[in-house]
């Protein structure tokens, strides 16, 4: 991935911003499923990410949250070196924050290629924080570096985590939870799970963990986090998987083992 994909990348993030900006106050909600909603705003987003990804480069395949594009070609799904590049976009991520109209949700527009993700830029538009990386070339915010706490103690740790829509008292998530909770600093569930990555590469959170997200949501977060030395693996510490993320992302080795082993029911 070079410095042209990277600043095509960061103008698409911009003109989705613009369309979600725009239709803040006047947007038009429906739900997809119970709890799951979406807006005009997320199918503008995405329309006016993907004319700009696409007219760059339009061999590339492109994956997106809505209308339909959201399944990748099995050859990029299996990591095929041969396989083309792979665009992978939340046009609106924290969709009931935005509906809300509060201020944690962004535009995730995340490179995939040869089986890793190469490049993410995550752009919130009311924080104005445009946070980047390219493989083997850190991870910035507005253009400062940026890098995980030192956190290595839950005891000390404030975490974050994504629930799905229609969570159950008894479900395994609640669990979870509780267990994190009596161990943590501070818990937070704050809405988007791409800006709650870019918050433990940035070292203002120091885990994170979610069992129910979509490629999309953590695509560009991926990239931004371990540029900036952060730990990833499935939630209970096996591989990550790309394609099927049910992660935790802690600042360091030392406190990723304390919260995989909680979060291992």
């Amino acid at each position: 991935m070079n410095q042209q994909h990277l600043e095509v990348a960061i103008e698409a993030a911009r003109a989705g911003a613009r369309e979600l900006m725009a239709r803040r106050d006047a947007r038009v909600v429906k739900e997809k499923q119970p709890k799951d909603l979406v807006t005009d705003a997320d199918l503008a987003s995405q329309s006016a990410i993907r004319e700009i990804l696409i007219s760059a480069f339009s061999d590339y395949a492109f994956v997106g949250e809505e209308e339909g594009e959201d399944k990748p070609p099995q050859a990029v799904r299996d990591g095929d070196i041969d396989a083309p590049p792979c665009w992978v976009v939340d046009p609106l991520d924290g969709t009931v924050n935005y509906v809300h109209r509060l201020q944690s949700f962004a535009v995730s527009i995340g490179l995939y290629h040869g089986g890793k993700a190469r490049l993410g830029v995550i752009y919130d538009p009311v924080g104005d924080e445009l946070f980047t990386a390219v493989h083997g070339q850190g991870a910035h915010c507005n253009q400062q570096a940026i890098s995980v706490s030192q956190c290595d103690d839950i005891d000390n740790a404030l975490v974050a985590c994504s629930f799905p829509a229609g969570v159950k008292g008894g479900d395994p998530e609640v669990s979870r939870f509780v267990k994190i909770l009596e161990s943590c600093r501070s818990l937070r569930r704050l809405g988007s799970c791409a800006l709650n990555m870019c918050y433990v590469a940035s070292g203002r959170l120091d885990a994170y963990w979610a069992t129910s997200i979509a490629p999309w949501d953590c695509a560009a977060g991926v990239v931004i986090a371990r540029e900036a030395g952060a730990e990833l693996s499935a939630y209970d510490g096996g591989p990550f998987d790309d394609w099927s993320p049910r992660f935790c992302l802690s600042s360091t080795v030392k406190l990723h083992d304390q919260m995989t082993k909680r979060l291992s029911l």
